[in-house]
């Protein structure tokens, strides 16, 4: 087998949210996969990490988390038996023992440990309850696969809920194991997790599968790596916010990690630059429309692009301000970058006056707070929260007049191709 043969599927979590999303996962696999060098990502079943988060969150506090446990499990096991119609078939078994070693996680949780590291031990279950069942069920349809666990081959440190990525260390693991089994038929395995060399579960940061996807399609020289979403492909907006959306047939790796770094929520933010790394295109296609053309994202240039138009919810806007008037000085700068990063706060727009710096983040109560905490000595620091943060990627006036009209603006900044405000 000649590696450039390989392609790699991520399918998120709309795609595997009921018995039917399944079924259609499972044709796309037939008729676009072919039955040998395809290697299948998954996400965690619908929104199953913000009930794993939420189970988390109970057991840390202390509280009762039975019922929102049972649902989850009953909404498993309810499309186990959609799939299944025979009750005994071994999946019912694995699942349940799943969701066993996820109830002693979720009891064994004390206040006092590492939120963090609880994290990623606990909202891990998503993807390996998902991989599970699609695993038995594309065999079940007569499509032979292999089951791999990814924390045994994305090899990272240990970042707790960012975890950083061995790239030498994984690429010589998957390459020894997965390659052969791609050659005898498909491999399925997790989204969003890591490992580390003493075997504890790292996760990727939110929405990591992507990302998942691109380190494995870098580490097997795949010839492209295809993300199946519920949309037509990468689009200018978001339809939730605009209607008149527009999807870019071709784009380029630069404008897309641009437009992922600002909050564009199709494509995870570190997904691209391992892929441009290699050349290796990513197609972004709906599994709602699966011969839709869909965009390509690739080594090209446009004289004129569409405006890409980005909001990121739950902002907080932060302002430093010396106490003695004196200006700000590159050493006030540098005791404030310190502690945003002790804290792993990203600054996502910034801005500085003569006795002021302002930051635009995400909000995390619990880090702001340590951060108010930590500098509230040296500076007098101002804070609003519940924003929204907008972004116009290739911005022209009419762009501009379309997103500004209506809203309060607390900060703006404009570069060449670029214009971001801060508003309520």
């Amino acid at each position: 087998m000649t590696q450039d043969r390989i392609k790699v599927f991520k399918f998120g979590g709309a795609s595997v949210k009921s018995a039917e999303a399944f079924r259609n996962l499972a044709r796309i696999v037939t008729a676009k996969g072919g039955e040998r060098h395809l290697l299948l990502i998954v996400s965690a079943m619908g929104k199953t990490t913000n009930a794993l988060e939420e189970l988390l969150n109970l057991a840390y506090q202390q509280h009762a988390f039975e019922q929102p446990f049972l649902h989850l499990k009953a909404y498993h096991f309810e499309v186990l038996q959609n799939l299944f119609p025979q009750q005994d078939h071994a999946v019912f078994q694995r699942l349940e023992h799943l969701f066993d070693l996820l109830h002693s996680q979720l009891t064994g949780i004390q206040p006092n440990d590492n939120f963090d590291f609880v994290y990623d031990q606990t909202v891990s279950f998503g993807e390996l309850f998902s991989s599970t069942i699609l695993h038995c069920f594309l065999k079940e349809q007569g499509v032979h696969n292999a089951l791999i666990d990814s924390k045994k081959y994305i090899q990272t440190d240990s970042t707790w809920r960012e975890a950083k990525v061995d790239w030498a260390w994984s690429e010589r693991l998957i390459k020894r194991d997965v390659i052969p089994l791609l050659q005898q038929g498909l491999v399925v395995t997790q989204g969003f997790l890591g490992g580390t060399n003493n075997g504890l579960t790292t996760t990727l940061g939110r929405e990591g599968s992507d990302f998942s996807a691109a380190v494995f399609a870098y580490c097997l020289d795949a010839e492209g790596m295809y993300i199946w979403k519920d949309v037509a492909g990468l689009l200018n907006a978001d339809p939730k916010y605009f209607p008149d959306t527009v999807c870019y047939p071709e784009i380029s790796y630069q404008e897309t990690v641009e437009m992922a770094y600002y909050g564009a929520s199709v494509i995870h933010p570190k997904t691209i630059k391992p892929l441009a790394n290699k050349q290796i295109p990513l197609y972004v296609k709906s599994f709602l429309d699966p011969e839709g053309a869909g965009t390509k994202i690739c080594e090209c240039r446009f004289e004129v692009i569409a405006p890409a138009y980005i909001i990121k919810e739950k902002q907080c806007l932060i302002s430093f301000g010396v106490k003695d008037f004196t200006f700000i000085s590159e050493q006030n700068l540098g005791t404030i970058f310190n502690a945003l990063s002790e804290l792993r706060i990203k600054i996502n727009l910034m801005q500085n006056s003569a006795i002021s710096f302002s930051i635009c983040t995400d909000y995390h109560p619990e880090r702001l707070h340590r951060l108010l905490q930590t500098l509230h000595d040296q500076f007098v620091i101002h804070y609003n929260t519940e924003l929204r943060l907008y972004t116009i990627k290739n911005y022209d006036t009419q762009s501009i007049n379309r997103m500004m009209e209506g809203r309060q603006v607390l900060m703006e900044q404009r570069t060449r191709t670029t214009f971001q405000f801060v508003s309520k």
